[in-house]
C-alpha cells in the first residue's frame, strides 16, 4: 500500500520515472484501477451527488469514459499517429492513465461552499496535464517532439 500511495504522489507531481515504473509494471493494473474507482467516488460525491444512486451512476459514468479515452488514446497513438519509437499495449496506456488519475482523489473538496467549484475545475485541470504526461510515457513519446508539445511542458 506504501508503494501504491507514494506512486500516487509521484504521478500527481507528473514524476515521469513514475510513469515508466508503472508503465513496465504489469502488477500495477489493480492499482491503477483502484485509483480511477476512488478518483470516481471523489468527483462523483465532490460534484453534488447527494444519493446511493447519484453516486453509483456518476462513478459507472466516469469508469466508462476512462476506459473509452483509454481505448481512444491506445488507438490513435499506436495506430493512427504513431511516432518513430512508439511501442505500447493497451495495459501501458491502462496503467499510465490509471494513475494519472491520482490527483482526482482530491475532488471530494468540490463540496466545500464557496470555494468547491473552483477547486474541482483546478483539480479536473491538473488531471487533464497528468493524463498527457501518462500517454507522453506510454506511447514512448518525448515531450520535445513538436506534435506532442504542451503550453505547460518546459521543452
Amino acid at each position: 500500500m506504501k508503494t501504491l500511495f507514494r506512486r500516487m504522489i509521484a504521478a500527481s507531481r507528473l514524476d515521469v520515472q513514475t510513469y515508466e515504473q508503472v508503465e513496465a509494471d504489469r502488477a500495477s493494473n489493480a492499482g491503477a484501477v483502484f485509483i480511477v474507482v476512488v478518483a470516481s467516488i471523489a468527483a462523483a460525491i465532490g460534484s453534488g451527488a447527494r444519493d446511493f444512486a447519484g453516486v453509483i451512476s456518476g462513478i459507472i459514468v466516469l469508469l466508462l469514459t476512462w476506459l473509452v479515452w483509454v481505448g481512444l488514446t491506445y488507438f490513435i497513438g499506436t495506430r493512427l499517429l504513431p511516432g518513430p519509437q512508439t511501442h505500447a499495449d493497451i495495459g501501458e496506456v491502462l496503467r499510465t492513465t490509471g494513475f494519472s488519475a491520482s490527483p482526482g482523489v482530491l475532488r471530494i473538496f468540490g463540496l466545500l461552499p464557496a470555494v468547491g467549484l473552483p477547486i474541482f475545475i483546478g483539480i479536473t485541470v491538473w488531471m487533464l496535464i497528468t493524463f498527457v504526461v501518462a500517454i507522453l510515457q506510454a506511447l514512448d513519446q518525448p515531450a520535445r517532439d513538436a506534435h506532442w508539445r504542451c503550453v505547460f511542458w518546459d521543452g
